[in-house]
């Protein structure tokens, strides 16, 4: 047996993520390769399209997770985890990942093909020197002023959906009262 007939068998000739059925494809879970039916998911176009394309996610499209994180292969659980935590900082995403059951090596498989960091390897680290991820919420420790304004983002202040600098591990950007603004990693606590 092939390994898609395999796929096509244990997902019931649907997609193992969302349960569509045009365009089914073999994804194959990095860094696995296609060898083993135990390494991919059968995916459908438009799953396949936003695996390959991160810029081409559509959020409400992933909500599929709520089912297919349960599946007994461990492949579409790691895809699962990898996507909730590309979109935890829409919020139910990180509801979703706090209920998610996975085992210790299937979680070291998932962190394998996952980065947190960027490609340049800045690690921006809060002031307890817990990794941040984009998209993480965290609260300011200390009142600060803003450069350029007269705002105070005062202490206890929370800042959701958090981007990092690609260059400098000292520097995250988010929004405070509406206005986006770039805020020193020492000063936070992710929450």
């Amino acid at each position: 047996m092939s390994v898609e007939q395999d796929l096509r068998d244990r997902g019931s000739d649907s997609c193992e993520l969302c349960g569509g059925k045009a365009g089914l494809v073999v994804y194959a879970v990095a860094p696995k390769d296609n060898s083993s039916a135990d390494h991919c998911v059968m995916a459908c176009e438009t799953c396949n399209n936003q695996l390959t394309n991160p810029d081409t996610v559509e959020v409400n499209h992933w909500r599929c997770l709520n089912d297919s994180m349960w599946a007994e292969a461990n492949a579409v659980k790691v895809v699962a985890w990898r996507m909730l935590n590309n979109l935890k900082g829409e919020g139910w995403p990180a509801d979703l990942l706090d209920m998610m059951y996975i085992d210790e090596e299937t979680l070291i498989w998932a962190k394998e093909g996952f980065e947190d960091a960027p490609i340049s390897g800045v690690m921006h680290r809060d002031s307890n020197g817990v990794v941040l991820a984009v998209g993480d919420s965290v609260v300011l420790i200390k009142d600060l002023h803003v450069k350029g304004s007269s705002m105070i983002a005062k202490r206890g202040t929370a800042v959701r959906n958090i981007r990092l600098d690609p260059e400098n591990e000292s520097f995250i950007e988010g929004k405070v009262e509406g206005q986006t603004i770039v805020i020193i990693t020492e000063y936070v606590k992710k929450t």
